[in-house]
């Protein structure tokens, strides 16, 4: 497995990680022992880094990992876990909680969840509007230097913020949405991290399913918050199908499947960039990996350029209510 350095500060992971989210929730129910067998299968074939949250199923993503990886070997896997995200009893969020009394909190719950003694990276969710980024990092540096953290990251923050965080302590990554129909990054993010030396992590690399080759007009699904997204709607919906078209040409040509093409993609945009991708089952998994053996040529890259062009998506990456909390969005459109 190729590694890449997250950040100049950062460890060196795998390079592709993996999103353990959809095992425990907002895509509908998850077999368990297949997660757990997918888990293990992403630790056979090298992956080293796993995301989650601790609000993910509220609590649940993280003791399925730490079931996952009872008797295994820890000395080379990176945990990057997000907190700050509240949940109601049901499963609604109610807000973000940013205060360094709360950081404390949610780190010793996470830490008893996992089973373990420190957490390698660990970020904020979202941006608190309430508390000034400088308290939410400096909180998690204490924890740095207590030895309970190694590494701190942020998610989907704006360039203003991320120079703010910076500036109290190295910052390895921003976990941000990157992929072909989601290109906001590159108007400026993606320069001030370089600038700074950090690294990027990129989830909904295959926009949530939507252009992994697999996904249909006709799916229904409990609890899939994806069914209620913007871009998997009515009109929406048609339009953004019709991009994987071009992308399943593109996809033919190289002898890959789409979603190997999209992940492909993602990666080639630089050594700084670690794809996630959400594999719940141990063959979305195999798929996803052969990412890392597909060869993109300046002539493929520039046809897949031309086929997804910035904004070439219908519809927003959220709803209304949680694009109020993107302070990347909010940033970049006032760019």
């Amino acid at each position: 497995m190729e590694k890449r350095k997250l950040g100049s500060t950062g460890p060196s992971v795998s390079a592709i990680g993996l999103g353990c989210m959809g095992m425990s929730d907002f895509y509908g129910p998850a077999d368990r022992g297949e997660s757990i067998a997918t888990l293990h299968a992403a630790l056979d074939a090298g992956i080293t880094l796993l995301d989650t949250g601790d609000f993910y199923g509220m609590g649940h993503n993280e003791m399925l990992i730490r079931e996952a990886l009872a008797g295994r070997n820890r000395d080379n896997l990176q945990l990057s876990v997000k907190f700050g995200g509240m949940r109601d009893p049901a499963s609604g969020f109610v807000g973000i909680d940013g205060r360094p009394a709360a950081v404390k909190n949610f780190l010793a719950y996470s830490l008893e969840r996992l089973g373990a003694e420190t957490i390698d990276i660990y970020r904020p969710a979202r941006l608190d509007p309430a508390v000034p980024v400088e308290d939410t990092i400096g909180a998690i540096a204490d924890m740095v230097k207590a030895g309970y953290v190694r590494h701190i990251g942020l998610s989907e923050v704006g360039s203003d913020t991320i120079r703010r965080a910076h500036a109290v302590h190295p910052i390895v990554d921003l976990q941000i949405e990157y992929s072909l129909i989601a290109r906001g990054i590159e108007n400026d993010i993606l320069k001030t991290c370089r600038e700074l030396g950090i690294g990027i992590t990129a989830y909904g690399v295959l926009s949530r399913g939507l252009i992994s080759g697999h996904w249909s007009k006709d799916r229904t699904g409990a609890r899939d918050f994806r069914l209620a997204s913007p871009r998997f709607q009515g009109g929406n919906l048609d339009a953004n199908l019709s991009l994987v078209d071009s992308l399943r040409a593109i996809a033919d040509e190289v002898g890959a499947t789409p979603a190997q093409v999209a992940i492909a993609w993602v990666a080639a945009q630089g050594n700084d960039i670690v794809p996630l991708v959400g594999a719940r089952r141990r063959d979305r998994l195999t798929e996803a990996l052969g990412a890392l053996d597909v060869k993109l040529t300046p002539a493929h890259l520039a046809a897949l350029a031309n086929a997804f062009p910035p904004d070439v998506a219908a519809g927003t990456r959220y709803a209304a209510e949680q694009m109020a909390h993107l302070d990347s969005e909010r940033k970049a459109s006032a760019a």
